[in-house]
């Protein structure tokens, strides 16, 4: 096993040390950014004599560039009023306004309050819901319709009465939907007016907002299936402009126009694609409330999974949404017992409208990483893998406002706006039960490694997995694979120019073992927030099959900061401490490094079995936003609070197969 751990002045060696104090300064020249690859050449003056391979490097290494050179942030999962929920839960802002706030206006929330990023997004999809699209503006303005039904009568009345009042009916319209009750003569259904109208309007913000080369704005929307409560919601996202989007409705849940079925989603993208000539895919998201059914591995819908279903979730679902406001879905404690890491921000209480309690028998069909090790046993047994996925973060918000920095949270929706009492108020309470509101995670973002800030360029690093999640921080994360790399490849200032050159890039496949090489080899790099804190370690998570067919999981810490040494029984690597000052919302960057960088070489390969690998980064600890919220108010929290986070990324795997 090869490790190199470099600390700032290692990696910069071939760098004046006075020019590299700020880390937004190594991030403007491209530290941890692609430079252009080519195969050397000779040097001579005689120019006419260079041709192909003799043509000599550019003296400059930024010139030529034919790969990303940053991380693009965004947010594929923000809800408006638009969507029934939101606006029954206050949401009074519209998708011009969550675009604005996205491209760093400042603009005023659903509660009257100023609100602005740190730094402005890249990108952003405002996924309404597509179920009841357009339906929440005719219910408070009491459409005759709305009026005639007794529900619609009743909900209007509270909606407008506002406070609890409202709350309660956002609550009733969810439980409504999700069990499959909601009045027929309310729904708001493809090919009436109301839809209609609604769907050109999403259309036309997103065509208004989009900017291309400083701003994408995708036009999407959330598939909203539910059965039951559990939820299989996907966030569909076009690489499309309005010509061709306008050319269908977006297709709901609801039948006999929609279907829950993730196999009758699909099947419209097909459709989509055919009649356009179009683009789409879908991201699966918060499989914590799926109870089971995000991922199956035997049967979904009283069908067995078969070819054609593990061949189309593959074709179709590309991306998984890892982390959002509704919790972490990397992997649970229970499933991953042995690693330290597991227990993040868990919601593993029930399903989406609470109507069934947990059981650790549903675990493995919910989280990521034991998705990914039952997609190398299925497609062992059915010739493809469906949870072949790069990973994402996104927000889920329900207030327009894609705002997750921890001293910057706005909430899942108007009712988790900025105020001193919400963590007490329950996020969702149905009976007895309830999904706390202290427990709302400040999470996540998208980051896309994509060559231009436009849609098809965005859409087409998705497609091949170039991505990443993180839990809210901006940190710079690179992941290469391959066979070639050693361990000077760590003092490269210029890692990506030397990942692209020898190994492919996170979402890709290893290649065969080249002659000679025992085993692949992989760089990784991360580099600090600027506005975050420091970065406490890299880890390399593996997931292979053995020759049994049995799936198994080992974490590996493969750079850390402070010069820990790895305890010599357990071989972990110690914590990092903590500078946490809870009751001042800060910390100190006197422990951890801002940027780690090494090459890790696999000492359990087995070229005779199917493996995954994906970089996890975890951040020291910082406050977290209910920290923030008790120096802000001057309230003092119970001790279940949580107060410090440790924000980490995920990335999307590298995939090896025999």
């Amino acid at each position: 096993m090869t490790r190199i751990k470099a600390k700032p002045h290692d990696v910069a060696a071939a760098i004046p040390k006075r020019i590299l104090i700020p880390v937004s300064l190594c991030l403007s020249l491209g530290l941890v950014q692609t430079a252009f690859s080519s195969g050397g050449g000779i040097v001579t003056d005689d120019k006419s004599s260079l041709t192909g391979d003799d043509r000599p490097e550019p003296y400059s290494p930024y010139a030529q560039r034919s790969f990303p050179d940053k991380p693009l942030w965004g947010d594929t999962h923000l809800h408006t009023a638009i969507s029934f929920d939101a606006g029954a839960f206050g949401a009074r802002l519209l998708p011009p306004d969550a675009y604005r706030f996205a491209k760093g206006e400042e603009v005023i929330s659903s509660t009257g309050q100023p609100a602005r990023l740190s730094r402005p997004l890249d990108f952003l999809v405002v996924a309404d819901h597509s179920d009841n699209m357009g339906f929440f503006p005719k219910l408070q303005e009491g459409a005759p319709y709305v009026m005639a039904d007794e529900n619609g009568r009743k909900w209007h009345n509270m909606i407008n009465a506002g406070g609890q009042e409202a709350v309660d009916a956002a609550a009733e319209l969810i439980v409504a939907f999700s069990q499959g009750k909601f009045p027929k003569a309310l729904e708001s259904l493809p090919g009436t007016g109301v839809y209609r109208s609604t769907w050109d309007d999403l259309i036309n913000a997103a065509e208004e907002a989009n900017d291309p080369g400083k701003f994408t704005a995708f036009i999407g929307y959330e598939w909203t299936s539910l059965v039951k409560g559990n939820n299989l919601h996907r966030v569909v996202i076009y690489r499309d402009n309005a010509d061709r989007a306008k050319l269908m409705e977006p297709y709901t849940m609801t039948p006999p126009l929609g279907s829950p079925n993730p196999r009758d989603l699909w099947k419209w993208m097909a459709a989509y694609e055919k009649k356009t000539a179009g683009q789409v895919l879908a991201i699966a998201h918060n499989g914590n409330m799926s109870n089971g059914i995000m991922f199956p591995e035997a049967e979904s819908f009283g069908r067995k999974l078969d070819k054609d279903y593990v061949e189309k979730r593959a074709r179709w679902e590309p991306l998984y949404e890892v982390t959002q406001i509704k919790g972490d879905g990397e992997t649970h404690p229970f499933l991953s017992p042995n690693d330290e890491f597991a227990d993040y921000e868990t919601w593993a209480i029930g399903n989406l409208d609470l109507s069934e309690l947990k059981t650790n028998k549903m675990l493995k069909y919910e989280y990521a990483r034991s998705a990914l090790k039952t997609g190398l046993q299925l497609e062992k047994k059915l010739g493809a893998n469906p949870y072949k996925f790069g990973m994402i973060g996104s927000t889920d918000s329900h207030t327009a406002l894609a705002a997750v920095e921890e001293d910057n949270f706005f909430g899942k929706h108007s009712g988790g706006e900025p105020n001193k009492d919400r963590y007490l108020h329950p996020m969702a309470k149905v009976g007895e039960n309830e999904y706390k509101g202290y427990s709302m995670v400040s999470s996540g973002w998208a980051a896309v490694w994509a060559e231009e800030n436009t849609r098809a360029s965005i859409f087409d690093a998705m497609k091949r997995k170039e991505t990443y999640a993180t839990t809210g921080s901006r940190m710079v994360v690179r992941f290469f694979g391959g066979w070639d790399f050693d361990s000077q490849d760590a003092n490269n200032r210029l890692p990506a120019k030397v990942g692209y050159a020898k190994g492919i890039p996170m979402g890709g496949n290893l290649s065969q073992p080249l002659e000679g090489k025992a085993a692949p080899t992989f760089l990784v790099a991360a580099m600090k927030d600027p506005l975050g804190g420091n970065l406490d370690r890299i880890q390399i998570i593996k997931g292979w099959m053995d020759s049994k067919g049995e799936s198994h999981e080992k974490v590996y810490d493969v750079a850390w900061a402070d010069d820990r040494k790895p305890d010599p029984k357990t071989g972990k690597i110690p914590p990092v401490g903590n500078t946490v000052d809870v009751a001042n919302a800060t910390w100190s960057n006197t422990i951890g490094d801002p940027e780690l960088i090494a090459v890790w070489q696999d000492p359990d390969f087995d070229a005779k079995q199917s493996a995954f690998y994906y970089t996890r980064v975890i951040e020291i600890p910082t406050p977290r936003w209910t920290a923030y919220d008790a120096k802000y108010y001057k309230v003092k929290m119970p001790e279940e609070v949580p107060m410090t986070t440790t924000e980490r990324a995920y990335t999307s795997p590298i995939w090896y197969k025999p």
